[in-house]
C-alpha cells in the first residue's frame, strides 16, 4: 500500500505524538533538508540522496496530514498555479515566477 499523508500522520502520531504547533516539524524539515544538501554536496550515491529527500517529504506529509489534507493534492493544486505563471529562468535549472503572476 502506498503511503499517504494520512498514513504518515498516523505513524508520526503513534511514534512521536502530534506536536502542539507545526513549528517543530518545519524546523525538523529544515534539518533534513540540510542533510539532503550535504549528501548532494558530498556526491553520495543516488540511493542515499533519494532517502534524504524522502526524509524531507515525510515531514511535509506529516504537516499536510495534520492540516487534514494530502500532500499530493496540495502539489497538484500548486502545480496548476505554477503552470499558469510566467517565469524568470535562472539558467541553472531553477527560476522564479514573475511578480503578479
Amino acid at each position: 500500500m502506498p503511503e499517504t499523508s494520512r498514513s504518515i500522520r498516523a505513524w508520526g502520531r503513534e511514534t512521536f505524538g502530534d506536536p502542539e504547533t507545526l513549528a517543530p516539524l518545519v524546523e525538523r524539515a529544515r534539518l533534513e533538508l540540510d542533510e539532503l544538501a550535504a549528501a548532494v554536496a558530498a556526491g553520495e550515491p543516488d540511493a542515499a540522496v533519494k532517502l534524504e529527500a524522502a526524509d524531507v517529504a515525510i515531514l511535509l506529509h506529516r504537516i499536510v496530514g495534520i492540516l487534514g489534507g494530502e500532500l499530493s493534492d496540495a502539489v497538484d493544486a500548486k502545480m496548476a498555479i505554477n503552470r499558469a505563471r510566467r517565469w524568470n529562468v535562472s539558467g541553472d535549472g531553477t527560476g522564479s515566477h514573475i511578480p503578479g503572476d
